[in-house]
């Protein structure tokens, strides 16, 4: 994603800023208009005429004091609301292309720089309108308007005002770019790494201290925050540098037009000495010959014209903060998918159609046999082991939350599970991912039988050191549980990943004979859950945990699901489903998350589950006990990939594919 982009999706729309501009623009004529009426009330007021003359001016105050306040709130209301409209479907539209990239293609991303980038720098973007365009918009309108009408009353108080002007904006800006100009830029980069560098250090705290490396992380976190508060000290010298230069050519303003306005105020004298007409504001054939009012009007209003002007250098320095963060959200955002991540179809409502036009989008989902609605998930023995024949429907998934029934479905509703088949499958990580942490091992897989003669299965895997999957052909009918085993960087992972399209590939992956590239990767994934090695658990309780995997479900069915995974005593003992977990799951041991995790698939409801290494956290003394509960509690009817670097008791599963 390109800069200019995410600049453009964080403006308003003309239609929708309009209103701010107009407010914007009224206030400030509002305040130059109160100065200038003031000065001429004052003057007129200390020749003394007959009150009657000051009627309309002392009106003019009036009425200019409150147009500016409510023109000032109007303004502030309408702009904001517009910025925060536009911030709300810039997030959309920034989550929508983070989204396909997760999980496999964020592993390479510290996670504290890309929440400054989606938090921090995300936010910054407001100040694009209010303190940009709307600025820069209304200053200089309202600066053109005071220049010629100070013109009209003065040609050369209005030369001298449009000089001092062009004065400011030349000065300010040098001066503001000169003092902040490198600190404006590398104030979100360092946002950015100071954060980054503070969850690193709190969440791996107890490995830092048993390593004795605490005190080394805090001095680096204090370098980082010294360096951003020095970035934010030359910020602020130079908005007050730019500040003091545009009131001291303010006051040279005032003096100029005393300066030119001085001998008019003579003429005017001389020309009332000889008997000439002088009782409107100015008059003279060759010349202006003005009044003691118009004069002190002439001398304010640069004063006020200078207040509104004064935000057109800090937009300057509001631009080059906001640029910086534009081009680090863009940074976050590539301008298409790895190739080896699957498409994902844009959602629909965002408000341009740029932000998925760089994505390579999913073709029109195809149906998935046998998807039925999700709202009550059948006991387990209710399985349908027996694939469906029946031509492609719709899923459930994209007919809404309102479909019932679908084509394919078993009688009595239950969703049938599927036919998985690959052949010839091959994978490998993201470019993007460190390669520290992608599978670089080449792998081949062998032929291997169970007791059943029928159940063999084919891999094979040719050299190759980019890829971590090769040539992988496997068929899993319903109900089967198949062993994946390996050794480390065989391959297993990234066939979970494959599964769950995580991962793009190359070969054929079929659900009930429908490619899983004509489907959406939500889809597939409704079908086909994963239980990863080390499980997220959230900072929450028991029930918030569980309810991710299904909103909709009760404190009964969340009991019974416990029950199904062992941990109903466990769960008692600390409190119920209000039993708090800990972050990252502090409070809980590997294999109590492995059955919080099982618990959740059970209430998803996927036909297939992925078990990938689920005894790995666990004692080797009660990893067969924890397996066979697992396995006990998934049920008879869903089929099973089961991966594990280690056998495992040839009682719990049908077919064996080792890898390597």
């Amino acid at each position: 994603m390109r800069t200019a982009d995410v600049l453009r999706l964080a403006q308003p729309t003309p239609r929708a800023f309009a209103p701010a501009l107009v407010f914007g623009l009224l206030s400030a004529l509002s305040t130059v208009a109160l100065l200038g009426t003031s000065a001429y009330l004052i003057a007129r007021a200390a020749e003394q005429p007959p009150i009657l003359y000051l009627s309309i001016a002392i009106v003019g105050v009036r009425g200019f004091a409150l147009a500016r306040a409510s023109f000032r709130y109007l303004d502030r209301l309408a702009g904001h609301s517009a910025a925060f409209r536009a911030l709300a479907s810039l997030r959309v539209a920034i989550y929508e292309r983070i989204v396909p990239l997760a999980p496999a293609g964020l592993a390479g991303t510290r996670r504290g720089d890309l929440l400054a980038r989606l938090v921090g720098d995300v936010d910054e973007l407001q100040n694009l309108p209010l303190r940009v365009v709307q600025p820069l918009v209304t200053s200089l309108l309202v600066s053109a308007l005071a220049v010629v009408g100070v013109s009209l009353l003065l040609p050369a108080a209005g030369i001298t005002l449009a000089v001092a002007l062009l004065l400011a904006l030349v000065a300010g800006t040098f001066v503001n770019s000169r003092i902040a100009g490198s600190a404006e830029r590398e104030l979100a980069p360092l946002r950015g790494r100071l954060t980054d560098e503070t969850l690193d250090l709190v969440g791996n705290l107890d490995v830092l201290v048993a390593f004795g490396a605490v005190d080394d992380r805090l001095a680096r976190l204090e370098q980082t925050d010294a360096r951003l508060t020095r970035s934010a000290t030359s910020r602020a010298a130079g908005a007050g540098a730019t500040a003091a230069v545009v009131s001291l050519l303010a006051g040279l303003a005032t003096v100029a037009a005393l300066v030119v306005g001085i001998p008019a105020l003579g003429a005017a004298v001389i020309a009332g000495s000889t008997g000439a007409d002088t009782s409107g504001l100015f008059s003279g054939t060759s010349g202006s010959v003005l009044t003691g009012p118009v004069l002190a009007v002439l001398a304010l209003v640069p004063i006020a014209v200078f207040e509104v002007f004064a935000a057109v250098p800090l937009a300057a320095g509001a631009w080059r903060q906001v640029h910086a963060s534009a081009a680090r959200v863009a940074a976050a955002l590539p301008d298409a998918l790895p190739p080896e991540l699957p498409a994902a179809a844009p959602r629909d409502g965002l408000r341009a159609a740029e932000t998925s036009a760089a994505l390579p989008a999913a073709e029109t989902p195809a149906a998935l046999p046998g998807a039925v609605p999700r709202a009550a998930p059948p006991a387990p023995e209710k399985w349908s082991s027996t694939a469906t024949t029946s031509a492609p429907s719709l899923p459930a998934s994209a007919r809404g939350a309102d479909a019932t029934g679908a084509e394919g479905d078993t009688a009595g509703g239950v969703r049938a599970v599927p036919v998985i088949r690959l052949d010839r499958v091959s994978a490998r990580w993201p470019q993007l991912v460190a390669p520290s942490t992608r599978a670089t091992q080449s792998t081949q897989a062998t032929q291997a039988t169970s007791a059943t003669p029928s159940a063999t299965v084919a891999a094979t895997a040719p050299d190759g050191a980019a890829a971590a999957l090769r040539d992988v052909s496997v068929t899993i009918r319903p109900g089967e549980r198949l062993l994946v085993t390996g050794p480390s960087g065989s391959g297993k992972t990234t066939l979970a990943a494959v599964l769950v399209r995580f991962l793009e590939h190359s070969g054929s992956f079929t659900i009930d004979g429908v490619d899983v590239r004509t489907l959406a990767p939500e889809a597939v994934r409704q079908m086909i859950g994963l239980c990863e090695q080390s499980p997220y658990i959230f900072d929450a309780n028991l029930r918030q945990n569980l309810l991710f995997a299904r909103e909709a479900a009760s404190d009964d069915e969340l009991l019974t699901v416990l029950d199904r995974v062992g941990l109903t005593t466990w769960a008692v003992d600390r409190g119920g489903l209000d039993a708090a977990l800990g972050q990252h799951g502090a409070l809980v041991s590997g294999g109590e998350a492995q059955r919080i995790a099982l618990a959740r698939v059970l209430l998803a409801d996927f036909p297939v589950v992925v078990l990938d290494e689920p005894t790995a956290n666990v004692d080797p003394a009660r990893a067969d006990a924890l397996l066979g509960d697992l396995l006990a509690a998934a049920g008879p009817g869903r089929s099973i990939v089961l991966i594990s670097h280690t056998d495992v008791p040839p009682d719990l599963v049908t077919r064996r594919l080792r890898l390597g």
